[in-house]
């Protein structure tokens, strides 16, 4: 089915480093490949982003004497979880899963490469207020609904979804093409926090 003119897919994060055998790897990450390769063709506009970490960056654990991966810390923007170190740039860990399709996207957006900062959104570093540039990207290719696909279900996608609600676009998360680290809990609160935004939960 294609999507109307105004539709944007945006592919968040479907990295080495988050499938299996990876850094940060989430359960089943890689199954999203082929789902999102086959939706990505019926999108007028693609965007796919990347995390882009510069290494020691200030959200990894190692980056934190005396802390574990998963620790909860209180960083200068609010509380952050501290990552395995992943995503640095021009590693393997950083490239997009091989067999993504990557040829199609229209704009690869980069993300979390401020070293102090993390950033799981789409649109805002972890701050909330510092933005990618993607939502003027977005309006200035005239987009007013944006499905997500990609890792993770309960981060960075949700985030994104969140951020892309709050924005003012129509919103919808393919669960069927996401995977989640769920941690603690995450992938359930992080749902209801998508529901209440009015974000449309496809399977």
């Amino acid at each position: 089915m294609d999507h109307a003119g105004d539709e944007a897919i945006l592919v968040i994060d479907v990295q080495n480093d988050f499938c299996p055998g990876g850094a940060l790897a989430v359960p089943g990450g890689d199954e999203v490949v082929p789902r999102i390769n086959r939706m990505v063709r019926n999108f007028p506009v693609r965007v796919f982003t990347q995390d882009w970490h510069p290494a020691g960056h200030g959200s990894f654990a190692s980056a934190h004497p005396g802390h574990a991966p998963f620790d909860m810390v209180e960083m200068a923007y609010g509380p952050q979880v501290l990552w395995p170190d992943h995503c640095v740039q021009g590693t393997d860990g950083a490239d997009f899963h091989e067999d993504l399709h990557v040829e199609p996207a229209d704009m690869i957006l980069r993300k979390g490469f401020r070293p102090e900062i993390d950033s799981y959104s789409a649109f805002f570093e972890n701050d909330q207020t510092t933005p990618t540039g993607l939502e003027g990207y977005l309006r200035n290719r005239g987009v007013t609904h944006v499905t997500l696909a990609g890792l993770a279900t309960d981060f960075c996608v949700a985030w994104s979804a969140l951020d892309a609600a709050r924005l003012g676009f129509g919103v919808t998360v393919r669960l069927s093409a996401c995977r989640a680290i769920d941690l603690e809990g995450s992938l359930d609160a992080a749902l209801a926090d998508l529901r209440a935004a009015g974000v449309e939960l496809e399977p």
